[in-house]
């Protein structure tokens, strides 16, 4: 039996106002080929199908057209809910997802046991046990008595996991003894790298949970959350998939991939990376504004997708009329094929440190517009023009209203 573990697909999410549909759906078509070429069997995904709790109907549309092309190849499917995905929506479609044997568990079921998921073989022989644990929330994981029980909320959760785990360990080796056994979770473990995409979990992840607590009746843990691919705790056997494209700028140099598992005579071999093909990089060039005009005037894309760029221009002294030439710099890309620009900041090393130096000697305060102070300020913030734009478009409605009401 061989077993592929994916994760954080994030169907919907859009980066700086950009949509990352194109991306996933070369990604889905890569996935199918793999899954056909490696002859897999049984495809497990570790949470967060959606970016968002209610997604589009494009997106949802997406999901389903991926989850009916596995139907033709005969494999296991089974789907656990992550922190943004809406459990109801994720439960709505089992009974008859289950009927094509696809197996979804979106949020922590009322008896414990119906998240053990036996996976039979080609001869009807279970072959395989997966505990298919979703994303705990804290309704979950606290009971009536963890304020006295445990120190404090941190605590009660982390406890709560720790022992989640373990009464599902003690179920699997109780009645399927012998049998591998894979353990999905969507958590945030001790020691994993994240990036600036995932949304923290529980108390800013303060309820990180340590590799240690997953029993040794678990014979491969397959972790979602961490957009990184890692393994934890020194375990090669414990998990992080990653996500299968970068969600953020800050996810720009990771390789991507999936988890291939292969069970040979009742065990789990050791888990085999397979690389996803890069479709779009995401890039940061920093430099002076000369340095950053030369490389934007130089950069070649080396893949099918546009790149996306963020740009970071770092100058000596404040000058106030670079915020506009950055700008001009960004329009004059507007309908550059090769690559948009997303995001973009400027870092002054010494600049205006407070109104009185934002205006020239001998300006007198009554001849000085509250736009304009306002305005002032937001040049020596490390904004983006974007941002900037919107702050003063708010400003300017305030201090219109307040004119109107006459209070000022």
């Amino acid at each position: 039996m061989k077993i592929l573990h994916t994760a954080d697909w994030h169907i919907g999410k859009v980066l700086h106002k950009q949509e990352l549909r194109e991306e996933l759906i070369m990604f889905f078509d890569w996935l199918i080929e793999t899954i056909v070429k490696e002859s897999v069997d049984v495809l497990l995904i570790s949470g967060d199908i959606f970016d968002l709790a209610n997604p589009a109907v494009k997106d949802r549309k997406l999901y389903f057209n991926f989850l009916s092309q596995l139907i033709k190849y005969n494999i296991k499917v089974i789907i656990t809910g992550g922190n943004h995905d809406a459990i109801g929506l994720i439960n709505a479609p089992q009974t008859i997802l289950n009927e094509l044997n696809i197996t979804v568990i979106g949020g922590a079921t009322e008896n414990i046991e119906d998240e053990i998921v036996p996976v039979t073989n080609e001869n009807a022989e279970i072959e395989l046990i997966v505990a298919a644990v979703p994303f705990l929330r804290d309704k979950d994981l606290r009971k009536k008595d963890s304020e006295t029980k445990y120190k404090n909320r941190v605590e009660a959760i982390r406890e709560g996991i720790k022992d989640h785990y373990a009464q599902l360990a003690t179920i699997t080796e109780s009645k399927y003894p012998n049998l591998p056994c894979i353990a999905m979770g969507h958590l945030y473990a001790s020691g994993s790298t994240t990036s600036d995409s995932e949304r923290d979990i529980h108390i800013g992840n303060q309820a990180a949970i340590s590799s240690t607590i997953f029993s040794e009746a678990f014979d491969y843990v397959a972790l979602g959350h961490i957009h990184k691919p890692q393994f934890i705790g020194g375990n090669e056997n414990i998990r992080y998939s990653g996500s299968p494209i970068a969600l953020s700028f800050s996810e720009r140099t990771d390789k991507k991939c999936v988890i291939i598992l292969n069970i040979e005579n009742g065990h789990i071999k050791a888990p085999r990376v397979i690389d996803i093909p890069k479709n779009r990089s995401l890039v940061k060039i920093k430099g002076t504004k000369e340095a950053v005009k030369s490389k934007l005037e130089v950069y070649v894309n080396e893949h099918i997708l546009p790149s996306f760029i963020e740009i970071e221009i770092n100058e000596d002294s404040y000058n106030p009329l670079l915020i506009s030439e950055m700008d001009q710099l960004i329009s004059g890309y507007d309908q550059n094929a090769s690559f948009k620009i997303l995001k973009s900041r400027i870092i002054f090393k010494e600049g205006a440190k407070d109104t009185s130096d934002l205006f020239t000697k001998g300006t007198r305060i009554e001849d000085i517009a509250p736009k304009d102070v306002f305005a002032k300020l937001l040049e020596q913030q490390e904004l983006e023009s974007e941002t900037i734009e919107l702050l003063k478009e708010a400003f300017d409605e305030i201090v219109n209203e307040t004119l109107e009401s006459g209070a000022l």
